[in-house]
């Protein structure tokens, strides 16, 4: 039996050779433990359509009350299934907080994506359940992933392409405690428009630090805007109004919803 970690070594020597990880894993990974990823700059790329990402309106075709958050699932199985066949049939959650359900009823992360156990593209744990998420980094992890989160295909994304990238901040809305946060949620994930800062977290620790707010994977600072934009080279992009503009893209957790 192939296990978890053996998986993950197999991909990153495959990735090294010249390889890819999702083509790796797809030989290797099994579609029934995948349930967690970020996700890549990429796949929202080429899924809005435009280099600059889908900023903070992420409907993806939806319409209607509560739009923003079936959109973002949407997405989460559409970026799943391009990775591994049959895995975007799952029940893909975006880990994302808003001020309503489309009912008028508060939404908080934590609540949409079951009681776990998570695991990433190539079969290595994420967390083991829901507490362990409430941790700064989600405590029961991988020891090879647990400070840098991975993508769809596996690869930990600050250097998704084999190029370390300042792509830190992972849209989430959502405060230390899984729940919605202060500042805004880009009108519930439905524009990029309005004037709003929604929170975010890091998918790896900013600078390497280890407090609050470099290190919590949901919740270490507000963006600073809505706007579609992407900032990835360190130091720049400060003074910009777009959901990239501190270290990032746009990008979200995604987590299927399991054990509940």
């Amino acid at each position: 039996m192939v296990s978890p970690r053996m998986v993950a070594v197999v991909s990153f020597f495959a990735v090294g050779c010249g390889a890819s990880v999702g083509n790796t894993a797809s030989a290797l990974g099994t579609e029934s433990d995948f349930s967690f990823f970020v996700t890549s700059l990429s796949a929202l790329r080429e899924l809005s359509g435009s280099s600059d990402g889908f900023g903070g309106d992420l409907r993806f075709g939806e319409t209607g009350a509560g739009a923003g958050l079936r959109g973002a699932d949407k997405l989460c199985a559409t970026i799943a299934e391009r990775s591994l066949a049959g895995a975007g049939s799952k029940p893909w959650r975006a880990f994302l907080s808003a001020s309503s359900d489309g009912t008028g009823a508060q939404v908080n992360a934590i609540d949409r994506v079951g009681t776990g156990p998570w695991y990433d593209r190539v079969g290595r744990l994420v967390a083991s359940s829901k507490s362990d998420l409430l941790a700064q980094r989600p405590a029961s992890a991988d020891a090879a992933i647990i400070k840098d989160l991975p993508n769809e295909d596996g690869v930990p994304n600050h250097a998704p392409d084999g190029l370390q990238v300042d792509n830190h901040d992972m849209l989430t809305g959502t405060d230390t405690t899984g729940k919605l946060a202060s500042g805004g949620t880009c009108s519930d994930w439905t524009s990029t428009t309005v004037s709003e800062r929604p929170m975010a977290g890091h998918a790896f620790p900013r600078a390497g630090g280890t407090n609050n707010d470099s290190a919590h994977w949901m919740s270490a600072h507000q963006v600073p805007g809505c706007k579609a934009g992407i900032t990835i080279t360190e130091g720049t992009g400060m003074g910009s109004s777009t959901v990239g503009g501190a270290g990032g893209y746009g990008g979200f957790y995604c987590f299927v919803k399991t054990g509940d």
